[in-house]
């Protein structure tokens, strides 16, 4: 326990303060059970130390551990919480729970045993998380924590890009609102910088060859190890498909699939597709796009498939840039609006707003006398009316 104690203490030492996430400000930390998705390297760990640095700065009444290290394997979690509230620590940080065999039952029964211990956990497989969680759900207070939107990378470049924005606030404002923003900053330089590399935060501690093989050993991570943990039946040879599934998707435009063919090139069937499709999407590794007009309870074949987030897309071949750009407004609008696929145009968002995604020169004619549309259009600074820079639907979060 002192092997953990000391590589808590190094940690919490070296965390910065200067920057922190958005969702940092949006978690209610006084609940007693707080439960942090997301993917690999979004930055869960930090969230955390700073969480403690900031209450406790000598981290004598925290304590943080990481369940896939060796010792807590060896050894019983509840033993291990009872000598640390005899020690007085109040508030308790486990991250990757998903490594701790039965985890939703061990921290359940801390949270009988030990009412009065404050429990923050986090895990960086989704699929565990969303398959196991069960009635823990109903005492914890889940969050999900995506990759940095544009503002966030800004603000990890030293650039203070100022407050979040609203949707409609982009809609109906976006001419003073960029001219503002681009008058101090170099929106469309940095713009690139994030399609290309900016989605994880860890970017800033490595060269780009190693940040994009982190990427592609993460999806490996999914599909070798995460799928399996939650899908026991599934065999090598699914596996397989789910990566060149992966890799048809990366280099495409737009994926629209044709689920006749697509079965037919990776030699399986419709079913299976949709299953690998969907344990793709909940691992945070594609995104599907559905008709707006079908229930999410209901859903079936997605009508377009798209990679999370455009560092992926770099990370995993060469990016046509209509994709590209189509990924990094539905990453930027699903945080907090419901993303669906429309006949005109690209996307609807939230059921209402009907949007097209180009370059600067993109018309309006694909979606001529339709209400409440909008073009998105990528490599300019400011708007006019209903076209709207896609840099500034990154100021949502």
């Amino acid at each position: 326990m002192d092997i953990l104690r000391r590589r808590y203490k190094k940690l919490l030492s070296d965390v910065k303060t200067d920057t922190h996430r958005f969702l940092f400000y949006e978690i209610d930390w006084n609940q007693p059970l707080i439960g942090i998705r997301g993917q690999r390297g979004v930055g869960k760990t930090t969230l955390m130390f700073q969480r403690i640095k900031e209450t406790d700065p000598t981290g004598e009444t925290s304590f943080y551990a990481s369940l896939d290290s060796l010792w807590i394997a060896e050894n019983s979690l509840i033993e291990f919480a009872e000598k640390l509230v005899e020690q007085g620590v109040k508030h308790l940080y486990l991250d990757e729970v998903h490594r701790l065999p039965e985890w939703e039952r061990q921290i359940k029964n801390l949270c009988d045993l030990y009412p009065e211990l404050h429990i923050v956990f986090t895990s960086s497989s989704l699929l565990v998380v969303d398959h196991s969680i069960g009635d823990l759900s109903r005492r914890a207070s889940m969050y999900d924590l995506p990759g940095l939107s544009f503002r966030e990378f800004l603000m990890f470049e030293g650039v203070s890009p100022g407050e979040r924005l609203t949707l409609a606030d982009i809609l109906y404002s976006h001419e003073t609102i960029a001219a503002s923003i681009a008058s101090s900053v170099d929106v469309l330089a940095y713009f690139k910088k994030y399609m290309s590399r900016g989605y994880y935060p860890f970017y800033r501690s490595m060269g780009l060859e190693d940040y994009y093989g982190r990427l592609d050993q993460t999806v490996n991570t999914v599909i070798n190890y995460d799928i399996p943990s939650v899908e026991v039946r599934i065999d090598y040879e699914t596996l397989i498909k789910a990566k060149r599934l992966v890799g048809i998707i990366a280099g495409s435009q737009p994926y629209q699939p044709n689920m006749s063919t697509l079965a037919g090139l990776m030699g399986t069937n419709r079913n299976q597709l949709l299953k690998i499709f969907d344990l793709l999407d909940r691992a945070g590794v594609i995104r599907q796009v559905f008709s707006a007009t079908i229930s999410p309870k209901s859903l079936g074949k997605p009508q377009k498939i798209l990679l999370d987030n455009s560092s992926l897309m770099c990370a995993l071949g060469s990016p046509k840039v209509g994709a590209e750009r189509e990924c990094t407004f539905a990453s930027f609008l699903s945080v907090n609006h419901r993303v669906g696929y429309a006949k005109a145009g690209d996307f609807i968002v939230d059921n209402r707003y009907l949007f097209e995604i180009g370059g600067k020169s993109k018309g309006f004619s694909q979606i001529k006398d339709i209400p409440d549309s909008f073009i998105v259009a990528d490599d300019i600074e400011f708007g006019l009316g209903n076209k709207i820079p896609l840099w500034i639907f990154g100021f949502l979060y």
